[in-house]
């Protein structure tokens, strides 16, 4: 199980960084790459078209303003593409959002939250686990998790109100 990451500059790496730990938590071996779509654009499409021959399964494409990367690396991979839209502009990463969400029929990109890192990762586990049971259960197991903590949570707020 390999996930590829690319971001398009290297100030994504505070937000990116959220997703290694993530993919880390499942065991899933990574690879992370600054890559820009528009300064890099050769290298980029080498990167998505080379990716599947490299062992990736699922790419995770980080990036912020006009955010065409995980476009870019949909056009030239069968992968399945994770757009991370990163907040970087004065437009709080609507422009990165609108530029990630919005592809055209025949390029699919699934996109998560602005800075959604955690949830980049988490779809690539999702998505992986079709085809390793193991991560599913791993999922279901962390999905129990949120549940307890957040039953946990309550009970002390209750309490902490009653008192």
């Amino acid at each position: 199980m390999k996930v590829g990451i690319v971001m398009g500059s290297k100030s994504d790496y505070k937000v990116v960084e959220r997703a290694e730990k993530t993919l880390e938590a499942f065991d899933i071996e990574y690879a992370t790459r600054i890559i820009s779509a528009h300064r890099t654009p050769s290298a980029a499409e080498a990167f998505s078209k080379q990716a599947e021959d490299e062992g990736f399964e699922a790419l995770i494409a980080a990036a912020g303003k006009a955010a065409h990367l995980a476009g870019v690396l949909a056009a030239n991979t069968p992968l399945p593409v994770i757009g991370l839209p990163i907040k970087s502009s004065t437009l709080d990463g609507l422009d990165s959002l609108l530029s990630t969400v919005q592809m055209p029929k025949g390029v699919p990109v699934a996109t998560v939250a602005i800075d959604g890192a955690e949830n980049a990762a988490l779809l690539a586990v999702q998505i992986l686990s079709v085809k390793y049971p193991g991560l599913r259960e791993g999922m279901r197991s962390y999905k129990e998790a949120m549940a307890r903590e957040i039953m946990q949570a309550d009970q002390a707020f209750q309490e902490e109100r009653n008192d």
